[in-house]
């Protein structure tokens, strides 16, 4: 779903911004013409957004409730909180204020695009279970943990924007589910937070070989819905560092790359199966969860030894 708002008055500017992002204290300053515009694509369970300011304004905002991370494009934005500050300039990575905390902001002609996540998606994806139920999922700072991970988060933005969001990927359940899922993850790669990616003793007993039949037997009976690692992980009753260690240990791959392979098996079936002249390759590879024609040719050709084309005409 997209969504398009754009005006010149600076009071609807500020309901649209009090209804999209919670109660705030909108102050615009200097004597220009003013201009906003705000642009909203849904991906799965996440939203990306692209607002634009032709103003100098102040915020005085109440806790936002979910969590905002994006890049600056032009112009200037700052804010600061009780927990941090940050001053961003075009091109700069940005995480904004912690989602339970207050904030101000100053922007000055500023040019935005960023993601809007619930908490709880992050903590799903960062596997705070059981065992870290003591300390729960936190970003611990505003700017990302290397240029490195700026450049990736940048990189899979551009991806998911260009190939999912606003297109008819968007409306295909494991396709925006993959998207959103791979920005999830690259968001905890970038920022740093307070987990831990390795694996615990518990997790090392328990990814045994009765962990990896219960998930291979989910992820083959549910390849066909838009089910994440911690569905897995959930199916198989353990956390999804162990799932992810199961894999490793009993077939030397991980989780995603199984469940890509068994949709790979799928897609290969609907293609000998279907009428040349009424199906292409790409609505099989949508169906199927994959956004890039080049990618899924890639993974078809090494798994199958032909193009899916040439599947796809074999009748």
């Amino acid at each position: 779903m997209t969504t398009l708002f754009e005006t010149t008055d600076v009071e609807a500017a500020h309901q649209m911004l009090v209804s999209t992002y919670g109660a705030m204290r909108f102050t615009v300053s200097g004597e220009q013409r003013h201009r906003c515009r705000v642009a909203r694509h849904t991906v799965g369970p996440l939203e990306l957004h692209h607002n634009t300011f032709t103003m100098r304004f102040h915020v005085d905002a109440d806790p936002i409730g979910v969590v905002t991370m994006g890049r600056v494009i032009s112009g200037s934005f700052s804010y600061r909180s009780r927990t941090g500050e940050s001053d961003n300039e075009p091109g700069d990575i940005f995480l904004l204020a912690q989602p339970d905390v207050p904030y101000q902001s100053i922007n000055i002609d500023v040019d935005l695009e960023f993601a809007v996540i619930d908490p709880p998606l992050l903590a799903q994806v960062a596997d705070t279970g059981p065992a870290h139920s003591a300390l729960p999922f936190r970003f611990t700072g505003f700017h990302p943990v290397s240029a490195q991970a700026a450049r990736l988060w940048g990189t899979t933005y551009d991806y998911v924007r260009d190939h999912v969001a606003g297109t008819q990927a968007a409306r295909e359940p494991l396709l925006a589910g993959n998207a959103a899922r791979l920005l999830l993850a690259t968001a905890l790669a970038t920022f740093p937070s307070n987990v831990s990616h390795e694996p615990t003793i518990e997790d090392r007993h328990d990814a045994h070989p009765v962990t990896l039949r219960r998930a291979v037997a989910f992820i083959d009976a549910n390849a066909h819905r838009d089910i994440s690692p911690g569905d897995v992980a959930a199916a198989a009753h353990v956390t999804i560092r162990t799932l992810q260690l199961a894999f490793r240990r009993h077939l030397d791959t991980t989780p995603g790359a199984y469940l890509r392979r068994v949709r790979l098996e799928h897609a290969h079936r609907d293609l000998l199966d279907a009428d040349p002249a009424a199906t292409t390759v790409g609505a099989v590879a949508s169906r199927w969860g994959f956004a890039s024609h080049s990618r899924f040719t890639a993974h078809y050709h090494a798994v199958f030894g032909q193009a899916p084309s040439e599947t796809l005409r074999r009748q």
